[in-house]
């Protein structure tokens, strides 16, 4: 089974817990908050991956680092995981984590990248149209690439939008070229 379903159940199983003992907000701090130390220490994700490393060991780690910051339940479901020997997989069952509470109360993120900072109002304006189009509550991230030389380029989940001007000088190259 590949990593992503697996993490995706774990992901699946977390958030039914959570919403049963009625902490999905606590939980979802908890796998952003566990998302942020594994990135800015890669020792952490290297020694949970490592098959040299014994899963008692392991478990330490988790605890010496995450056992007072953490719910009882996300300590639990990190107990768990490293006894099914899954803890390589914690930071991927985080993510999907972080999915399904997005999911759940009904968020979307949405990323354009544009050559120039959007103004206030094409910001609203862009969070308006994802909006309108998924019927969901917009988070907007920005990101300003020069080398577009103007337009944007819009992405929703697995779809996207590109209205950049480089986009349509690569189309008319092509175009010549045929």
């Amino acid at each position: 089974m590949s990593e992503s379903t697996v993490a995706l159940r774990y992901a699946k199983s977390l958030i039914d817990l959570a919403q049963e003992q009625k902490v999905v907000e606590t939980v979802y701090q908890d796998m952003v908050f566990f998302k942020k130390v594994a990135d800015e220490n890669r020792g952490l994700m290297l020694a949970l991956k490592s098959p040299v490393v014994r899963h008692d060991k392991k478990l330490a780690i988790l605890e010496g680092v995450f056992k007072e910051r953490v719910s009882p339940v996300s300590y639990t479901i990190f107990t768990i995981i490293t006894q099914k020997n899954r803890e390589a997989i914690m930071n991927s069952i985080a993510d999907e984590f972080v999915k399904l509470y997005d999911d759940y109360k009904g968020i979307v993120k949405a990323y354009i990248t544009s050559s120039m900072p959007l103004t206030a109002e094409l910001r609203k304006q862009f969070i308006q149209i994802v909006a309108d189009a998924t019927g969901k509550t917009v988070e907007l991230e920005e990101k300003v690439d020069a080398k577009l030389i103007g337009g944007y380029i819009l992405r929703v989940g697995d779809r996207q939008i590109d209205a950049s001007i480089k986009k349509q000088l690569n189309d008319l190259k092509l175009t010549l070229l045929n």
